[in-house]
């Protein structure tokens, strides 16, 4: 049975904004990234070529029972620059994971990344109380595992032939973790990082 998602919730920093996943954010997240074979890379489905084809990719999103995706909106041009998602959601154990994420290649190396995250953990583990938060990524996505580990999460292992790709092939996924009692440090050393630009 599916644990019931948290309730959709907008999330306001100083550079982005993190609000409820609609078609309405198909237009910029497709000029953001639509058709860049190196920003989908490692998301497990085909790249979106066409507005159309982004809308079915985000309308499945939505439809997600597992699923609460954002669209990530950089503040300072309000315009939407990628998806970042809240997964597999249980009270019941204080779990989530924070997944399906993907940024138009003008968000690379800068701080969206970095205080989407922040806002994503302090509701997590502020608001829904979660004592857990992981992720998972393949194994080949060095860039994804970097910024993971950026962000304060440990490593926890490699679970071999986890997920196929688009192309067919399998992935090994890397999994990572943050536990509630190393939130305070991890959100300090962020904060800090978004200071200082």
């Amino acid at each position: 049975m599916t644990a019931k998602l948290p309730v959709p919730v907008t999330l306001t920093g100083r550079h982005v904004r993190l609000e409820p996943l609609t078609r309405a954010h198909v237009p910029d997240l497709f000029e953001a990234a639509g058709g860049d074979e190196e920003v989908w890379r490692w998301i497990p489905v085909p790249v979106p070529r066409t507005e159309q084809e982004l809308r079915e990719t985000n309308d499945a999103r939505i439809a997600d029972e597992r699923c609460l995706p954002f669209a990530v909106i950089r503040l300072a041009t309000g315009r939407a620059v990628g998806v970042t998602c809240y997964f597999d959601f249980s009270a019941e154990d204080e779990l989530l994971e924070i997944g399906g994420t993907w940024y138009g290649r003008s968000a690379w190396r800068t701080e969206v990344n970095t205080e989407a995250k922040l806002l994503l953990l302090e509701h997590a583990f502020g608001e829904l109380g979660m004592g857990r938060v992981c992720w998972k990524t393949d194994h080949l996505n060095e860039r994804s595992q970097n910024a993971i580990r950026r962000l304060g999460a440990s490593y926890e292992g490699t679970f071999r032939r986890a997920k196929r790709r688009p192309d067919g092939s399998w992935r090994d996924s890397v999994w990572f973790s943050m536990l509630k009692d190393e939130w305070p440090a991890a959100s300090a050393r962020l904060s800090e990082r978004l200071a200082a630009g």
